[in-house]
């Protein structure tokens, strides 16, 4: 028996150049927690970063989707103490920790999740941090009528490429505003991410605070057992990773990342049935061999995501989820994998 997952894939350069793609690069689909690091553009433009002393750790947390462990809660609580509120502040809600010890653990001691354990509590926190720094309500600052919430769209907006009503608003799991754009202007926001050449001075210091803090706290934008963060730890300091709910990813590959010279890239994928537990992995692996940042082996901490068993009831593996993804060069400038790895740093 086979499945097969099927999606789209959108590869472009800071011009918004089309680079490479695999099925529709227009397709419309929702970011989900793949907006963060673009929302957390916000948090540093405004001042409120630095009013409250918000360090890369900080930023980085905003920008992720953590595992709700206590390290994680910790972090969060004491970002929510220096704006002078407590997790009761929070509007997120509630989830079992997807750290897996972790929600065991608290399970086994009668303890339930608190939304400071929520994956999205340190995104909240940080627009919390923004309304208290400007003054501004917080009972409703996940309105999208919200000062905080106008701010993030325009930023949406300016990084996707796109005028504030072409960009599609819904409302994410966590209750906050989450954003549909084209795969292609998803990617090109992740391409401006991680080369800001031609933004504002203050646009350009921003992007690159947020990359330097997932760079440097990739523990923070996911867990233990994100791909997220293995990602980022395989491979220091040339790209950035973001996943979201649904089969999305979001990938901002810095210059010189391939090879000496070689471009930033912004890559956005959407797995169309939204498999996120069983077909990102597979795919975030082979679509990285595509781009050429693996080569002839994967990195031990990347292989669990590379395949994927499917077991049967009695837990007998009958067969294994993998890639077999190929992607259409639109401008083929880009060296082949093998021409990569002779002269890859």
């Amino acid at each position: 028996m086979e499945s097969i997952h099927v999606g789209a894939i959108a590869v472009v350069d800071v011009s918004g150049r089309l680079r490479a793609h695999l099925g529709d690069p227009d397709l419309v689909t929702f970011l989900r927690s793949t907006a963060k690091p673009i929302q957390a553009l916000a948090l540093v433009e405004s001042g409120a970063a630095d009013a409250f002393e918000f360090g890369p750790r900080e930023i980085a947390i905003t920008c992720g989707s953590h595992s709700g462990s206590d390290t994680h809660a910790e972090v969060v609580r004491t970002m929510l103490a220096r704006i002078g509120l407590d997790e009761t502040a929070l509007r997120c809600g509630v989830h079992r920790p997807a750290d897996k010890l972790t929600a065991l653990r608290l399970e086994a001691a009668g303890v339930g999740p608190t939304p400071a354990r929520h994956n999205c509590s340190g995104k909240h926190t940080g627009m919390l941090a923004q309304a208290i720094h400007r003054q501004l309500s917080i009972a409703d600052y996940l309105d999208p009528r919200h000062p905080v919430q106008q701010m993030i769209l325009r930023n949406i907006a300016e990084m996707t490429g796109l005028e504030p009503g072409a960009v599609v608003v819904g409302v994410d799991g966590c209750s906050a505003p989450t954003f549909a754009v084209p795969l292609r202007a998803a990617a090109l926001a992740f391409a401006r991410l991680v080369d800001p050449v031609g933004l504002s001075p203050e646009r350009q210091a921003a992007c690159r605070r947020i990359v330097e803090a997932m760079q440097t706290h990739p523990d923070m934008v996911g867990g233990e057992a994100s791909f997220d963060t293995r990602v980022m730890q395989a491979l220091p300091g040339r790209l950035i990773s973001k996943g979201g709910a649904e089969g999305y990813l979001g990938l901002g590959i810095l210059p010189d990342a391939l090879f000496p010279g070689s471009p930033a890239l912004g890559v956005a994928m959407k797995i169309a049935d939204g498999d996120s537990a069983r077909a990102r992995g597979p795919a975030s692996v082979g679509l990285l061999r595509q781009l050429g940042l693996l080569q002839d082996s994967i990195p031990p901490d990347l292989l669990p995501f590379a395949t994927l068993p499917v077991l049967n009831n009695r837990e007998t593996r009958v067969g294994e989820v993998r890639s077999v993804l190929e992607l259409k060069w639109d401008l083929p400038t880009l060296p082949t994998n093998q021409e990569v790895g002779s002269n890859q740093r």
